[in-house]
């Protein structure tokens, strides 16, 4: 059975959808989005290995009937791995109905489908993949389906680290900071990642708002009134307001066990738990989501009375908090130098904090008004830009000015500047024309195969969406789609990196629930790490080239463990192609 379908049931999210069932056995070196594609969307199949063949066909997949024929381009070389490539284009042919794509001296591709809204069903499976990171709450089969599960780490007793102890809260106190999502393949919670993934969330609802306010998940709260999307980002948001000190505003790192759990389902779990030292990161990070969730929850007072305001208050007192430490860095080595118990578990350190102080300041600016936040903009708007991460949050102030410019009635700022200087970085992606050997822009450089290298094409993505939006221009969007593309199977591994869809996709992630579950099928709507050539977890790797170092293995942390910063730029790319799909004329309705 497709595990596409399988999800779909087992989630109950109720679309309609057809089940197939085949024991057919497919060309592997044949790389294609296992999905599909939209009628007037570009559609590319990357064959991987020599073929003597110069001629392909697209057959229908029920009774094999060729319905187009096409030309295999001339080999090209790939630059990251031994492959050799040649490109069958079918963008040309447009009939809904479901396909194979079939070399005579190779075979068949995977199955997929030329539909609108192809897209669909990810694009709400990635979003709930947040609901089943979900920690201190039960998982009912009503939601969850086959992946219920009871509650663990209800967090409602958490000590103050001796590294974060004050006089108001000396080393033992016991605090409540329950809920949030866990924040990867572990069961800890990070603020300074848990930042760049709500920035992520926020703005892909503040840039398509009569999209999301549609889209639903299946979730408890789906029929309050606000958006599902919303409702995921306040379960966490939440949480992220309880690290805060409310005695001088600060903001923990991490609410963390001194080491890793043990492969163990949540509820097995009891170490202790802490918070842990204050930083200037944190609290920066802490300061730019609260400031956007403000300024977007002014619309939801009825369904989230107060959060609004209690989260504008938040930011600025957080930002006050920075400005008394200024250059405060969470350095963990240091720390266990200190002070017992000695904390194991993700560091998220960061020692550079211009990106974060800009970034809180552009949230701050548009949610506050106030001229401070202004000045500091001004000292560092013409700084280089980078994808983000969560080390690296300066372009997220980018797209939110440039987006919110509406709302900034005298300012310095100039717009124009920025909108330029955005629209440079994108063009830089696709200029050259991608990676040539598969057609899309990820994988153009070495330097995109790194420890969480598919959110490098997922963020690739939002960056040339928002140059879309704005300039209305078709080819951004294209460009884009090549990177779904390439993380749904269009790669050099061959793997649709979300769990649950496609015909080869990951099936054994790091991540504890799906190793500790005793379900065959890991999670749902999950995207792995990708290729990374580092291979720091120092398991078996069948292939060490930048573009194929992957395993699919749960050993493999540097290549197959999720994370919520790397979901994240996925939910956005996959539903912003989807919510924008008719306004570039791929789909036919």
């Amino acid at each position: 059975m497709n595990l596409q379908v399988k999800f779909i049931q087992a989630i109950l999210v109720f679309i309609a959808f057809p089940v197939f069932t085949d024991a057919q056995t497919y060309a592997g070196n044949i790389k294609i989005n296992q999905l599909g594609y939209y009628p007037n969307a570009p559609k590319i199949a990357v064959v991987t290995e020599p073929v003597p063949d110069n001629d392909f066909s697209i057959l229908k997949w029920d009774s094999k009937d060729t319905v187009y024929r096409g030309r295999l381009s001339d080999a090209v070389q790939s630059r990251w791995s031994s492959a050799q490539t040649r490109i069958a284009d079918f963008s040309s042919f447009n009939k809904n109905g479901r396909y194979v794509l079939f070399i005579n001296s190779t075979g068949s591709s995977y199955p997929f489908e030329i539909n609108d809204n192809i897209f669909h069903s990810i694009s709400i499976a990635v979003l709930k993949g947040f609901y089943f990171q979900r920690m201190s709450t039960d998982m009912d089969e009503k939601y969850a389906g086959a992946w219920k599960r009871k509650g663990g780490h209800p967090d409602t007793t958490v000590f103050i680290h001796p590294s974060a102890a004050t006089i108001q809260r000396p080393a033992g106190t016991k605090i409540s900071v329950p809920g949030g999502w866990y924040d990867a393949g572990d069961y800890n919670k990070y603020i300074v990642n848990s930042g760049i993934t709500m920035g992520t969330l926020l703005s892909a609802y503040e840039d398509l708002p009569v999209y999301f306010n549609k889209l639903k998940t299946n979730i408890p709260e789906s029929n309050n009134g606000a958006p599902d999307i919303l409702n995921e980002i306040v379960y966490n948001l939440r949480w992220m307001l309880s690290m805060q000190d409310p005695f001088d505003g600060g903001v923990y790192n991490k609410c963390t066990n001194a080491a890793f759990d043990k492969m163990i389902m949540p509820d097995a779990a009891g170490l202790p738990r802490y918070v842990v030292q204050k930083g200037t990161a944190a609290a920066l990070d802490f300061a730019a989501v609260t400031a956007q969730a403000g300024r977007i929850l002014k619309k939801f007072t009825t369904q989230f009375p107060g959060l609004s305001d209690s989260c504008i208050h938040a930011a600025e007192t957080a930002w006050q908090w920075a400005e008394k430490n200024p250059a405060l860095e969470y350095d963990q080595d240091r720390m266990n130098a200190v002070y017992e118990p000695k904390i194991t578990t993700g560091g998220y350190g960061d020692k550079n904090y211009s990106d974060e102080w800009f970034w809180a300041a552009s949230e701050l600016f548009i949610s506050a008004k106030n001229k401070k936040y202004e000045n500091i903009l001004l000292q560092t708007v013409n700084d280089s830009l980078s994808l983000p991460s969560w080390s690296n949050v300066r372009l997220p102030g980018y797209y939110s000015l440039l987006r919110c410019q509406s709302l900034i009635i005298k300012t310095k700022i100039d717009f124009k500047s920025l909108k330029n200087r955005l629209l440079r970085f994108a063009d830089s992606f696709i200029s050259d024309g991608g990676n040539k050997a598969f057609r899309t822009v990820m994988g153009q450089s070495r330097k995109d195969f790194i420890w969480g290298s598919n959110s490098v094409a997922a963020n690739q993505g939002i960056v040339l969406m928002n140059a879309f939006l704005l300039t209305r221009n078709k080819k951004y969007v294209d460009y884009a789609l090549s990177n779904l593309d390439y993380l749904l199977g269009r790669n050099a591994t061959g793997y649709c990196f979300v769990t649950g869809f496609g015909y080869k996709s990951t099936m054994h992630p790091h991540h504890r629930l799906s190793i500790a579950d005793g379900i065959t099928e890991p999670v749902p709507g999950l995207l792995a790490g990708g290729p990374n050539p580092g291979m720091q977890d120092h398991c078996h790797y069948d292939f060490s080239e930048p573009e194929t170092a992957y395993s699919d293995t749960d050993c493999s942390y540097a290549s197959n463990e999720i994370a919520i910063n790397w979901n994240a730029p996925l939910v956005y790319l996959v539903n912003a192609i989807e919510a924008l799909q008719k306004e570039v004329g791929y789909s036919k309705k």
